[in-house]
């Protein structure tokens, strides 16, 4: 990667987060099934998921106190996305979502808690370790926005099979591995928690 760099979404032009999502799933996805759920998600109109994410990116207002995600660039070109914010965000994982639960007392409700939920590397820029710049790159955003900690819900492959693109949109566990995040639980045979926690590791 050349000149890469990360700018919150509420910096940059939504035009610029649709570049990467396009229009193939994650353009469809609009980052919503994370944070509605399955069955709201499944019900709503694409156009309809676009609203809700320009919403919640806050994108074009740099006075925005919050936003939903950040945007790489690569010299320039809007290349990829990562979802990240506060546990609660994500209806998926934080309500009604046993799987990432599993062996875990902890305080759902507890805000301080970020995910890094979704990838999405633009075709043309693949293959180059961008996810793994962008989870790096989550982790310094939820640190500066106060967090007390990061999580991130990656999948492994089956026996003998292959993690295929749009299961990886959540991450694997080398790239949250390598952004310095630890296993915490494996509560399936495929779904793992990781975990950084802020006030135990200090900042580069």
């Amino acid at each position: 990667m050349a000149a890469l760099e990360f700018r919150p979404a509420n910096e940059v032009p939504f035009d610029d987060v649709q570049t990467v999502l396009g229009s193939s799933q994650a353009g469809r996805c609009q980052c919503q099934r994370q944070v509605l759920g399955d069955r709201s998600w499944w019900d709503m109109p694409v156009g309809e998921r676009r609203m809700r994410l320009a919403e919640q990116s806050c994108a074009g207002d740099p006075a925005a106190p919050t936003t939903s995600g950040l945007v790489a660039y690569d010299d320039g070109e809007p290349a990829g996305w990562v979802a990240v914010a506060p546990r609660p965000t994500y209806r998926r994982y934080y309500g009604r979502s046993p799987v990432v639960w599993r062996g875990r007392h902890e305080d759902r409700d507890d805000d301080g808690v970020w995910v890094a939920a979704c990838f999405v590397v633009r075709a043309g820029h693949r293959g180059g370790g961008l996810m793994y710049e962008l989870a790096a790159a989550a982790v310094d955003f939820a640190r500066s926005r106060g967090a007390t900690a990061l999580e991130g819900y990656p999948i492994v492959a089956a026996d003998g099979g292959e993690v295929v693109w749009d299961e990886a949109s959540v991450g694997t566990p080398q790239v949250f591995a390598a952004a310095g995040l630890t296993q915490v639980s494996a509560p399936t045979s495929r779904r793992r928690v990781v975990r950084i926690d802020f006030d135990e590791v200090s900042p580069p």
